[in-house]
Formats: structure tokens, C-alpha cells, sequence
């Protein structure tokens, strides 16, 4: 008989959550407690665009985060080869209140 692990944790995703927020840019910024990641989508040739996703996580969380995309990234280079960057090429930009 085998000993059940009762550190397991059971993560739900609905169906909706599933499909996905398509990104281009991520915001970074910090206070001492937290730092917040909005998820943009730049559309070619639109002067606006609108926050799709906001996500707020400790400072632990978030290096948490930072070593877990390092990993990934260094794993998928060595089965797809490396990443090929390109200077972004980022308008100014300033946040307005509404929606987001």
C-alpha cells in the first residue's frame, strides 16, 4: 500500500482561464512589497492598447518566477536552439485610468 502525499496540491483550470491572454510586451513594476506584471497586446499600426492581464506578486514570488522562466528557457533552448532577439521597438507609453 502505497503512502498518499498529503503536501499534493490540485490545481483546477476551467476551460475559459485555458484558452490563454495573448501577450507582446510585459510591464514590470515594484513597490517593496510587491511587483506587478501587466500583460499587453500591441496590435500593428493602433496607437492604444489595453492591459489584457495584471498579475501582483511578492518579491519571493516573483524571483520564484524569474528562476523558474530561466529554467524553462534554458531547457527549451537546448531542444529548439537559441532564442534570436531583435531590439524592441516600443512607443512611448503612459497608462490612463478606465478600462484596462
Amino acid at each position: 500500500m502505497e503512502k498518499q502525499d498529503n503536501h499534493q496540491l490540485n490545481i483546477e483550470l476551467s476551460e475559459e482561464v485555458a484558452q490563454g491572454i495573448y501577450s507582446n510586451l510585459a510591464i514590470i513594476s515594484h513597490s517593496s512589497s510587491e511587483f506587478v506584471l501587466d500583460f499587453v497586446r500591441l496590435m500593428p499600426g493602433t496607437p492604444k492598447a489595453k492591459v489584457k492581464s495584471r498579475i501582483i506578486l511578492t518579491p519571493e514570488h516573483a524571483k520564484r518566477l524569474m528562476h523558474a522562466l530561466q529554467d524553462n528557457i534554458a531547457k527549451y533552448e537546448q531542444q529548439m536552439g537559441p532564442i534570436k532577439q531583435q531590439a524592441p521597438q516600443i512607443p512611448p507609453m503612459g497608462f490612463s485610468q478606465g478600462e484596462a
